[in-house]
């Protein structure tokens, strides 16, 4: 073959982790890959497909050559209840064990599934969280890139968090050490960095992670790199593979709002905390819109977790919206000024994206990393004043719970107009154009022409590794190359 152009259509094989934040990102990725010629061939499992049966009926209806591939989930085989398929639908580290037992066992079904298919796979682009997949492409004889749902900023923490155990001695999860090897000078704490299934029983799950890590052709972000370009050139560096930035991947995806939310597990919104951010939002005399969305959401009828009359007395001001909703098309509406954010990285890039100030409030994981990055690097955030981490384990009383008036100064701070405001608001209309760029001709777009990707990743497939994967050597009847 003397051409590029003239090569087999590229076949990617995506595999996400199997929760809903880890999801939706692959989605768009699909779209981004089919928008620009691929093949996409999108792995799944029954409950999971169901969640997301809307954008699966969507792409089919408009064509979009993104093919929906729900595989069986062993649950019985490990120990789980039939329909347990995500990790979003439970809460003990066993089950977690479990579940992450169970999605290594589809290997073999995979590995069938693409032996069978007319055009064989290009490259496998799986979560970083789902490491079986690296053995599945080795089997196959083709390059797996790893997909990291962090920024350049976190995943280089991370990785040097890792690579130099940094906290292996360190007994408070408090204390605040220095990160060796990092662009500039940064302190982070055990408690508040992301931990890779770092508790006990996750050894050898977590040992396959970064063995695979170390073993992944590339590295995929949904970010970009006139997002953090440091970041971006100390990870690639530092890890010695290609960074693949090929975000904000959402703004590819025309029918995002059609993907569905249903069933997730939330962090808990308890009582208390409820009430002192309606009374915080109340006390800023800001116009809001609130969208409620956790474990013990109130139900229409049970209004018992809001001040008694706060709705009456926003009524005109404020609009609360119980479950889902459509959060990248409220973001980009002209009328939004602000956002007040738990600081994971889809909703970060999709702030970055609608060009708006942020008010940082992480939970967990990376969540404090991302929060450094918005308010110490780009500058476009403010604190609400989060100090201990939250997830979804914790019972309410171990939950630390924010205060009326760090809410209300977070806010009225964010929406003023002193010359601090002013500033982040214009750094952030910054960075909402260059967001745009970056897909629509800058570093992503370059990223994902697949030209690069054949020239870089998906090497033309020889006769004899396409026998191999279609597993009937020299039968192949499609565009061999």
């Amino acid at each position: 073959m003397n051409s590029l152009d003239d090569a087999p259509k590229p076949h990617f094989v995506l595999i996400p982790f199997m929760a809903q934040g880890h999801t939706i990102p692959m989605i768009d990725m699909a779209h981004l890959l089919a928008k620009h010629g691929a093949m996409v061939s999108f792995i799944t499992t029954p409950v999971n497909a169901a969640r997301i049966q809307s954008t699966i009926d969507r792409a089919r209806e408009l064509n979009i050559p993104i093919r929906f591939v729900p595989l069986r989930l062993p649950c019985a085989e490990v120990g789980l209840l039939d329909g347990c398929e995500n990790v979003d639908e439970i809460l003990e580290k066993d089950q977690v064990m479990k579940m992450t037992d169970a999605y290594g066992m589809l290997h073999k079904p995979l590995v069938l599934y693409l032996q069978e298919q007319s055009v064989p796979p290009s490259c496998i682009v799986s979560d970083l969280c789902q490491p079986w997949t690296g053995d599945v492409a080795r089997e196959l004889g083709i390059p797996r890139l790893m997909f990291n749902g962090f920024c350049a900023f976190a995943s280089l923490c991370r990785y040097l968090i890792h690579q130099d155990k940094v906290f292996e001695n360190v007994p408070d999860g408090d204390e605040l050490v220095i990160l060796p090897g990092f662009p500039h000078h940064l302190e982070v704490s055990k408690a508040r960095s992301p931990g890779n299934f770092n508790s006990p029983g996750f050894e050898k799950f977590r040992a396959k992670i970064l063995d695979e890590e170390r073993r992944a052709d590339s590295v995929v972000t949904n970010s970009f790199y006139e997002l953090e370009p440091s970041y971006v050139d100390s990870y690639q560096k530092m890890i010695g593979k290609r960074v693949w930035t090929i975000g904000p991947m959402f703004l590819c995806n025309t029918d995002r709002s059609t993907i569905a939310d249903r069933g997730a597990k939330r962090y808990q919104l308890i009582k208390s905390t409820l009430e002192e951010i309606a009374l915080g939002l109340e006390a800023s005399k800001r116009p809001f819109l609130w969208v409620i969305k956790s474990d013990n959401m109130p139900s229409e009828t049970d209004k018992l977790f809001l001040p008694e009359g706060f709705e009456e007395r926003t009524r005109g001001r404020g609009l609360i919206i119980q479950g889902w909703a459509p959060q990248a098309l409220i973001l980009s509406h002209p009328s939004v000024g602000g956002f007040v954010t738990h600081c994971g990285w889809n909703s970060k890039i999709e702030g970055v994206s609608a060009g708006l100030p942020m008010i940082t409030w992480p939970h967990c994981a990376e969540q404090f990393l991302n929060e450094e990055l918005i308010m110490n690097a780009l500058k476009v955030g403010l604190a609400v004043g989060v100090q201990s981490i939250t997830n979804r384990t914790m019972k309410a009383h171990e939950i630390s719970v924010v205060k009326r008036d760090q809410i209300e100064r977070a806010v009225v701070e964010l929406m003023g107009d002193e010359t601090g405001a002013e500033e982040r608001r214009a750094r952030a209309k910054e960075l909402k154009e260059k967001a745009r760029k970056a897909i629509d001709e800058g570093s992503s777009y370059n990223n994902i022409v697949l030209k690069n990707f054949r020239r870089c990743i998906l090497r033309p497939l020889s006769k004899e590794k396409v026998g191999k994967i279609v597993g009937r050597k020299g039968t192949w009847k499609g565009n061999q190359g």
